[in-house]
């Protein structure tokens, strides 16, 4: 039996940025498996390229690189690399984030300071600016050639914000709005944007069995489906999105989450 050709990915060249760990890495195992060549980065090219030598192993071609892709001129020289190495790029994924939990003033009563304004921009930086830095650097190639796909990799914090979460859930609510501007931009290029907003999906080679184990539990009891979410789970959203059965889907958000953005309180 043999599946839709509209689903099939092989040969395509995907760049993801953030793809040396966590749900980025998920990612690369994923497109690397439904066929296409993968390009992963990290902020030094030592971790990308462990998932690197992995994937070709396997007998992907693969691209490891370094950079900050908060800052323009790495994501330039990325760019430049990837396209000088394959000539094309066909998906570019915007996989970077991290979260500080913190009040945005000192809370009366509690030991926590408020967030300084270091912090505020670096989460808002490595959130949402990120995804702006890939694709000012890639959209250029996209624009030209009159085909493309960008996935902006948002998470659950985009339809809910939450107390002491001000930073993270504002980024990851500007991903959605941003993706959907982005998407109106460049559609009459034939290039699509949307988002992947993943729910609780913590890396199990991050962590002691024992805390993820809690975790699970934890998971079992918050979340609809009764669990956490498996790394390459979101990859197989990914690569739909970036197949030709999605090529009427743009300036979409797509949970991921085990139902826990639709639960309330």
């Amino acid at each position: 039996m043999s599946i839709l050709k509209e689903f099939d990915i092989t040969g395509q060249k995907t760049l993801i940025i953030g793809g040396s760990r966590g749900i980025g890495r998920g990612i690369a195992r994923a497109f690397a498996e439904a066929g296409s060549d993968v390009a992963v980065t990290g902020l030094t090219d030592v971790n990308a390229q462990i998932i690197a030598d992995e994937l070709s192993s396997k007998g992907v071609n693969t691209l490891a690189l370094g950079g900050d892709a908060t800052k323009a001129e790495d994501m330039d020289i990325i760019v430049k690399r990837v396209l000088d190495e394959w000539g094309s790029v066909d998906t570019l994924i915007n996989c970077v984030g991290d979260a500080i939990r913190k009040p945005v003033a000192k809370l009366p009563g509690t030991d926590l300071e408020g967030m300084t304004e270091q912090e505020w921009h670096f989460i808002l930086d490595i959130n949402l600016t990120e995804a702006f830095q890939g694709c000012r650097a890639l959209g250029p190639h996209f624009l030209n050639k009159n085909s493309g796909n960008v996935i902006n990799i948002s998470g659950w914090a985009s339809f809910r914000g939450r107390a002491q979460s001000a930073a993270y859930d504002a980024a990851k609510a500007g991903v959605m709005r941003f993706t959907e501007c982005l998407a109106q931009e460049w559609a009459p290029y034939n290039v699509r944007v949307n988002a992947v907003a993943p729910g609780r999906f913590p890396d199990p080679e991050q962590l002691t069995e024992e805390v993820y184990s809690g975790r699970q539990q934890e998971a079992a009891a918050e979340i609809p489906l009764g669990r956490l979410g498996n790394l390459k789970e979101p990859g197989y959203l990914c690569v739909f999105l970036a197949s030709e059965a999605a090529s009427y889907i743009t300036g979409q958000t797509w949970a991921i989450d085990g139902g826990i953005s639709i639960k309330h309180p």
